[in-house]
């Protein structure tokens, strides 16, 4: 069976106690690649409890931002819902911003003061038909480290979920899905693709299925897949699961939090990528004149 080439030795085990709920733990710098002349880039992925109360969920966000700077990562994932979590759609609907709006100005400001990018993974926005519809977007914001937005994708493929007697959630009843896909756009951590992972599910909804979709979608890409999830109880209504992660192109999970709000930490190795990339060449396959060629990566 074909496996690919033997990747380079772990780095230097963290010096964080026994006690540090996080797996792995943080590593405060950016480790050397085998070259010892080039650094892989640290990427952070914040897990959170969002509530219906937005103050409160800036005070964590930007919290975690600020420690996840800290300790040297330049591009930091927040989940779907970093905003809020309303109770119900007509809280949701009321509660929406406009991507020119306070809440997104701040995320700015905050990235522009530490220096560091940020994908804002599920940002409800009222956007420029909000009078005529009375409808949000599902939106993926990119903020560069200078603090503009240099990226929105609005989520083309809403979630329903109608779990008898357990769950029943219907995004599409309050969403407008997006109308186009939107290219990667190169970040210090290699070229991001604005797509939501698989929500968080909440309790009640079985959790497998996730990290399978999530690891098959690295493998059959050839990338490293990013998901940072809600935990806990976002309000009576809802209880999420957890476990963000981070996949490598292998399909293997390099980083992931455990329950509870906080932070996992993963090098990406881009030289790796490329490796699997050349050994087993999947996109020089692909049949541009069926598929297209937005956002293609060399």
């Amino acid at each position: 069976r074909w496996a690919p080439s033997p990747r380079p030795p772990p780095a230097a085990p963290c010096r964080c106690p026994p006690s540090c709920p996080r797996l792995p733990c943080p590593r405060p710098r950016l480790l050397p690649a085998r070259s010892g002349s080039e650094v892989r880039p640290l990427v952070a992925v914040a897990q959170v409890t969002s509530t219906p109360d937005k103050e409160q969920n800036w005070s964590v966000c930007s919290a975690l931002v600020r420690e996840a700077a800290q300790h040297g990562a330049g591009l930091i994932f927040l989940p779907e819902g970093f905003d809020f979590i309303g109770l119900n759609p007509e809280q949701t609907l009321g509660m929406a911003e406009a991507l020119d709006g306070p809440l997104l100005r701040r995320y700015m400001e905050l990235a522009r003061d530490l220096g560091v990018w940020l994908s804002l993974g599920g940002f409800h926005e009222r956007g420029q038909d909000w009078e005529s519809t009375q409808r949000i977007y599902n939106c993926h914001v990119v903020l560069d480290s200078m603090g503009h937005l240099v990226a929105a994708y609005r989520k083309t493929h809403l979630c329903d979920v109608e779990l008898e007697g357990r769950v029943s959630m219907k995004e599409s009843s309050f969403t407008n899905p997006g109308t186009e896909i939107v290219a990667p756009v190169s970040t210090p951590a290699g070229k991001v693709w604005h797509r939501p992972a698989p929500t968080s599910p909440p309790m009640s909804h079985p959790p497998r299925p996730r990290q399978v979709l999530l690891r098959a979608r690295a493998i059959e890409n050839q990338c490293y897949v990013v998901a940072a999830a809600q935990t806990g109880k976002n309000h009576e209504h809802r209880t999420s699961y957890g476990h963000s992660l981070v996949v490598d192109p292998w399909g293997a999970v390099v980083a992931q939090c455990r329950e509870g709000p906080g932070l996992c930490y993963a090098e990406i190795d881009l030289e790796y990528l490329h490796r699997i990339r050349r050994e087993i060449p999947v996109q020089s396959h692909r049949r541009h004149d069926l598929y297209g060629t937005v956002g293609l990566v060399p």
